[in-house]
């Protein structure tokens, strides 16, 4: 028996994820849509189109629809989101037929952005759609205790938005968003490439280098990788040798970037909420967190404890999901 869902979705740049509070995490897949432009049809979605990134023929190209955390291609992003719903329904026996949805948005976004958000998701067929700001929904899933009157600091780092923000009492007190995130520091990556060896590497090598000897800004024992690109000079493939340190210089305005925001927001904080800050510290959460050395390059920078959230790469849905049962107290809190 199918039942009628109630469900979060963390709609992000660089992953999307579906979460229902009777069964958890329903999908997590890149938010990459295959499209053919001869037949105008989705041949692919998720996993199975991000592995076509620069591998497919003229006729069929692989999309992102969503960039800097806001939908860039509406009809792709629709689309996508009808066959993640299709896959969530015939996976998890979840009816997705008039579904009551939660989806975060980026605190930086402006009304357009919200309404193409909020269409894209009721033109799929949804019975209620809630917008929730992602800081707020990353702390909900972080199990913070955001509806009492205390400090608590959520940085959640994503692929197109990086995002801070002191939330107390159920509303956020002070918010930076900043489009800075992992795609940018992939992007960071293939120009230093580029200029310093003359090799042109795709965005899915960037990410792999990123992940594997990608560090923030601290002290580390050196690291090497053998990447393969495209000579630029000769066109032909070539394979070279990369160090962590290198990767460190490239992203390195990336993460200075990042450590002003978190500053300056903890800088816009009412003196009573800054000694619950010195107490219980700063929650880093989403997929950027996860460079290696940054939770301890951070306390060293801010000197206040610094925690990484259980799920960093989970907690938006989570906390999207979550929030029905306080959806209408965040609402208040926000006129």
């Amino acid at each position: 028996m199918l039942s009628t869902a109630e469900i979060g979705i963390d709609l992000g740049t660089a992953n999307i994820l579906i979460y229902s509070k009777s069964k958890g995490i329903l999908l997590n897949e890149p938010s990459v849509v295959a499209y053919n432009t001869e037949t105008q049809s989705v041949v692919a979605v998720g996993k199975e189109a991000k592995e076509m990134v620069g591998k497919t023929p003229r006729n069929i190209i692989p999309v992102r629809p969503l960039r800097d955390g806001v939908i860039a291609d509406y009809d792709m992003t629709t689309q996508m989101l009808k066959e993640f719903m299709k896959k969530v329904s015939r996976k998890s026996g979840v009816s997705m037929r008039k579904p009551t949805v939660v989806i975060c948005t980026p605190s930086g976004s402006t009304s357009v952005e919200r309404r193409a958000i909020h269409n894209a998701v009721k033109s799929y067929g949804a019975k209620q759609v809630h917008l929730i700001e992602e800081p707020i929904a990353a702390a909900i899933g972080s199990d913070l205790p955001v509806d009492e009157p205390v400090a608590n600091v959520i940085v959640d780092i994503g692929g197109g938005t990086s995002e801070v923000a002191i939330i107390s009492f159920g509303g956020v007190v002070s918010c930076r968003s900043i489009r800075t995130g992992g795609d940018v520091m992939d992007e960071e990556i293939i120009q230093y490439v580029r200029k310093a060896y003359n090799i042109l590497i795709g965005e899915r090598t960037a990410e792999n280098i990123k992940m594997e000897i990608g560090y923030s800004l601290i002290d580390h024992q050196e690291e090497k990788m053998d990447v393969r690109g495209r000579d630029m000079v000769t066109g032909l493939p070539k394979t070279i040798e990369i160090s962590s340190p290198e990767i460190q210089s490239a992203i390195k305005e990336s993460l200075e970037q990042l450590l002003e925001t978190i500053r300056a927001t903890l800088e816009d904080c009412p003196p009573e909420l800054s000694g619950d800050i010195v107490d219980f510290g700063v929650t880093l959460t989403g997929g950027g967190s996860l460079l290696k050395g940054m939770q301890e390059w951070l306390a060293n920078e801010i000197s206040v404890p610094v925690h990484m959230a259980s799920n960093p790469l989970e907690s938006v849905a989570i906390g999207t999901g979550r929030s029905l049962k306080m959806i209408q107290k965040i609402q208040k809190a926000a006129k």
